[in-house]
């Protein structure tokens, strides 16, 4: 367990933006692609009704520049005065270069420092903590993390266990000093590695490279045991989630905003009642856009923070959680003073 509590300057969000590709798959939509899926089971299952996919022209870097812009906007600052770019994605655009540099090339951050993160669903938190570091170090920097993933390359749509929650996004935020008082509390960062082989992509590293065997094998699509992960969501986050809150004298009924990572509904419905947070707002964005990976936390801040929910002064515990396995949270006073 990797713990980051606020020790120097107060370091927060300064803006958030986010990007969707046009494409809307409802769940009629999706038995083109997946026949066995029935839209009511889908639906009860999962509780979502729809998803985006990205172009055939967009890749994770294009979702990620347009989130990383619509942030920029919002936060009043130019890319120009951006110090460091971190995306997260686990569907990069390529194994290299890093997609932060493209995105930096994209938006014309020319003076930013750029790299990756992979921590799968639950990346941006771990890339929020970084930033948080770097803000630390240097006070007067500027960090524009971003995450964004293009699950749809991935799946394997025989697969309708997976094949029917992923979509495809990216989420943003600056992240800069604020005033004392607010911004980001605690972190709370763990790894099972143990549990690696719940999620994964078999094939397309140094382990297993790409070859005509591995793609006949479909070895390149993404697999998920989901009854493991829900077992690992239903021990291990509740805990860390109250230890976080615990440490810094709050407890559940004190959080006025939930903000997960968009899973699976009912998944989400089992989180909130196993950890206490039922008095919280928590907010869902899954219903219309499906588990968006490691963006889907960040897409749902921006949506709550543009829907007029988040007011300053409130308290604001982030959850993300998934492939590794990993978890990252994060407790933040919203505002910037």
């Amino acid at each position: 367990m990797r713990r980051a509590g606020r020790t120097g300057v107060a370091v927060g969000i300064l803006g958030t933006g986010s990007y969707l590709p046009e494409r809307v798959v409802t769940n009629v939509d999706l038995l083109a692609l997946v026949p066995d899926a029935d839209p009511e089971w889908v639906s009860r299952k999962t509780m979502i009704e729809a998803r985006r996919f990205a172009a055939p022209d967009e890749a994770a870097s294009d979702l990620a520049a347009r989130a990383a812009q619509a942030a920029l906007r919002r936060a009043g600052v130019t890319a120009a005065e951006i110090d460091y770019i971190i995306v997260s994605t686990s569907t990069g655009d390529s194994p290299q270069p890093p997609t932060s540099n493209l995105v930096q090339h994209t938006i014309g951050a020319t003076g930013a420092a750029c790299f990756d993160v992979n921590a799968v669903c639950a990346g941006f938190v771990f890339a929020l903590s970084v930033a948080n570091g770097l803000v630390q170090a240097r006070p007067d920097a500027l960090v524009l993390v971003i995450a964004s993933d293009v699950y749809s390359r991935i799946l394997d749509f025989g697969d309708r266990r997976t094949a029917v929650l992923f979509g495809d996004g990216a989420g943003a935020a600056v992240v800069g000093r604020v005033p004392d008082g607010y911004g980001i509390i605690d972190l709370e960062l763990s790894s099972r590695g143990d549990a690696n082989d719940l999620i994964h992509v078999k094939a397309g590293g140094s382990r297993l490279p790409a070859s005509p065997q591995t793609v006949a094998d479909g070895d390149h699509y993404f697999r998920m045991n989901g009854r493991g992960v829900r077992e690992f969501v239903a021990t291990g986050v509740p805990p860390a989630l109250d230890d976080l809150l615990r440490r810094n004298e709050f407890k559940a009924d004190d959080v006025d905003h939930f903000v997960p990572h968009q899973a699976n509904g009912i998944m989400l419905q089992e989180l909130v009642e196993s950890a206490g947070l039922q008095d919280a707002h928590t907010h869902l964005t899954l219903p219309w856009y499906g588990n968006v990976g490691s963006a889907s936390l960040p897409v749902t801040l921006d949506d709550a923070a543009h829907n007029g929910s988040l007011r300053d002064g409130e308290l604001v515990l982030l959850a993300g959680f998934g492939g590794g396995m990993s978890l990252g949270a994060c407790l933040l006073r919203w505002g910037r003073g």
